[in-house]
C-alpha cells in the first residue's frame, strides 16, 4: 500500500534566525548535497528572459536580479546514511523569510500569486531576515550571523548544489548574497564553477535528458519519482529505491515547524478531462478559472495509461515543441519559461487578461538533534494542527528538488554499483553523483544545456576573486 509522506519544514525568520543558525550550519556541513529554491518579487518582461540569444537572456536575468529581490529562500539538506538497506537520506528542510534592505521592484502579478497561495507580506515586513545585495558592504559580510554569511557557509562546505531549472535562481543567489553580477555570461559561469567545486545539478535537465519523463515541471517530476519509488518499495524493495528520514522536533522547537503532506497518488478511473496545457507545462493561462483538471496525480496516471497511444504522444510532442519555441508566433506567452517562476514575470500591456492569470502553483510549502521519524509517520495532534498552514513554498520546492535528485541518482547509477566495489570509501565519495548531468543547467527553449565551466577564454570577475581571497583564503 502506498502511503502519504509528511515533510517537516522549519520556518526561519528574523526572531529565530540566530537561534537556528548553528543547526543550519551543521545541516549544511554534514549534508551530502543541498537543494535550493527561491520566491522572487518579480522577473521583468518575459520576452527578454526567453530571448533567442543566451547572452541577451542573461542580461535580462541580471537586470531582474539587480532590481528585484528574493522574498524567501528554501533549502533542503540531504545526508546519505550508511549501513542502510536502501539509499536512505536524513533530510532537513528550511524556509527563510527574507527582507531586502534596499529599494526593489515588486510586481503586481507576483503579489497576487503569492497572496493567493498563502504568502504573508505582513509577516515578511515585520519578521523578514534583512539583507543587502551586491558586493560586500564591509568585512563582516562574510562573518557573523546573517544571510550573506550563511551563503558563505554553503560555499565553504563545498557540497553539490541542486536546483530545478536553476539559471534564474543562481543569478538571484549570486546578486543577493555574494557579489554584483558580472556583465558577461562566460564570467558568471566561470565564477560559479569555482564557487561550487563539487558541482551544480539541474533536475530539470535530469528529467528531460536522463529520465526522459513525459513532463519535467517540478511537481510532476517529484510526484512521478515518488510514485515509482513507492511501487518499488511495495513490490518488496527488490528494485532500486530511496528512503527518507526526518528529525523529530520537540518542545518549543516544534512551534517553528510546518508539516507538508504529500498524499499517495489515487485512482484515475472516471477522470478524463485534463487540461492539456497544464499537463504539458505545469501551468495554464486560465489559472484557477480553467474548467479542466490540473490534478498532477491524475495527469501522471493518464500519461502512464496512454503511453502506448501514439496519437496522444504526438499531440504532447507538438505541445512541447511549440513551448520550446519560447515566444514563437501563436504560442502562449509563457511557453518555455521556468514554471515555478511564471507568476513573477511581467507581461506586455497588449496581452489578454487571461494570459496574466499566470501558473497553477506547484505544491507549496531542519538541525536539530534528537530522534528521527521515518518516511510515513503517524501524525501527532500538534502535527495535524499545523499541517498545510504554512507559507513555505520555497522550502518544500527545495525538498521536492532534492527528492528528484536522490531518486534519479539511485535509478541512473544502479548499473555503476559493481564499478565501485573494492574501492576506498573516500574515492567513491569523490565521484560525481550524476556524471552525465554534472554542471549542466537547463535552458528553456534550447536543445542543449548551459555548461557551468571556466573556459580558457573567460576570466573570473574581480568581485569573485576578492571573495575567494577573503572567504576561502585562496589567491587566484
Amino acid at each position: 500500500m502506498m502511503s502519504s509522506l509528511v515533510v517537516p519544514v522549519i520556518d526561519v525568520q528574523n526572531d529565530n534566525f540566530k537561534e537556528l543558525w548553528p543547526a543550519m550550519v551543521v545541516a549544511i556541513k554534514s549534508s551530502s548535497f543541498v537543494a535550493l529554491d527561491t520566491e522572487l518579487s518579480g522577473l521583468g518582461n518575459r520576452k527578454s528572459l526567453l530571448a533567442e540569444s543566451i547572452e541577451d537572456r542573461y542580461k535580462a536575468i541580471c537586470h531582474a536580479a539587480r532590481s528585484r529581490s528574493v522574498l524567501s529562500l528554501g533549502f533542503a539538506c540531504y545526508k546519505k546514511l550508511d549501513n542502510k538497506a536502501a539509499d536512505t537520506y536524513l533530510v532537513q528542510v528550511y524556509n527563510l523569510t527574507l527582507l531586502c534592505s534596499e529599494e526593489y521592484i515588486i510586481e503586481p502579478q507576483s503579489v497576487q500569486f503569492l497572496v493567493q497561495h498563502g504568502f504573508d507580506f505582513n509577516k515578511q515586513y515585520a519578521h523578514g531576515i534583512p539583507y543587502c545585495k551586491g558586493n560586500n558592504k564591509g568585512a563582516s559580510d562574510d562573518r557573523g550571523v546573517h544571510i550573506r554569511a550563511l551563503f558563505t557557509e554553503l560555499l565553504r562546505a563545498r557540497k553539490p548544489l541542486v536546483l530545478h531549472n536553476g539559471l534564474i535562481d543562481m543569478a538571484f543567489l549570486y546578486q543577493s548574497f555574494y557579489a554584483h553580477l558580472p556583465e558577461r555570461l562566460a564570467t558568471f559561469t566561470a565564477d560559479l564553477s569555482e564557487m561550487f567545486p563539487a558541482g551544480i545539478y539541474d533536475t530539470k535537465y535530469v528529467c528531460e535528458f536522463e529520465l526522459r519523463l513525459t513532463a519535467s515541471y517540478l511537481e510532476y517530476a517529484y510526484k512521478k519519482c515518488k510514485l515509482d519509488n513507492s511501487r518499488s518499495v511495495s513490490s518488496g524493495g527488490a528494485g532500486p529505491h530511496v528512503h527518507m528520514e526526518f528529525c523529530q522536533y520537540a518542545g518549543h522547537m516544534s512551534s517553528y515547524v510546518d508539516y507538508r503532506v504529500c498524499p499517495a497518488v489515487g485512482s484515475s478511473e472516471g477522470q478524463t478531462d485534463i487540461c492539456q496545457r497544464f499537463s504539458a507545462f505545469g501551468w495554464c493561462p486560465n489559472g484557477t478559472q480553467c474548467p479542466l483538471s490540473h490534478d498532477t496525480d491524475l495527469i501522471i496516471l493518464q500519461d502512464e495509461k496512454g503511453m502506448g497511444d501514439k496519437k496522444k504522444k504526438r499531440k504532447r510532442q507538438r505541445e512541447k515543441k511549440k513551448g520550446r519555441g519560447g515566444a514563437a508566433e501563436g504560442s502562449s506567452i509563457f511557453d518555455g519559461a521556468p514554471e515555478n517562476k511564471i507568476p513573477h514575470m511581467e507581461v506586455d500591456p497588449k496581452e489578454t487578461p487571461d494570459d496574466q492569470q499566470g501558473a497553477e502553483p506547484c505544491l507549496e510549502s531542519g538541525p536539530l538533534t534528537g530522534k528521527k521519524f521515518c518516511e510515513h509517520p503517524v501524525k501527532t495532534g500538534d502535527q495535524k494542527k499545523k499541517v498545510d498552514t504554512g507559507t513555505h513554498r520555497a522550502g518544500f520546492d527545495a525538498f521536492m528538488t532534492g527528492y528528484i535528485f536522490a531518486h534519479s541518482c539511485t535509478i541512473i547509477n544502479k548499473d555503476r554499483v559493481g564499478a565501485v566495489e573494492g574501492k576506498e570509501q573516500q574515492e567513491e565519495e569523490e565521484q560525481p553523483w550524476l556524471p552525465t548531468s554534472l554542471n549542466k543547467v537547463y535552458l528553456s527553449g534550447k536543445a542543449a544545456p548551459l555548461n557551468v565551466v571556466k573556459s580558457t577564454f573567460s576570466k573570473s570577475s574581480k568581485a569573485h576573486v576578492q571573495k575567494m581571497e577573503t572567504v576561502w583564503g585562496m589567491r587566484m
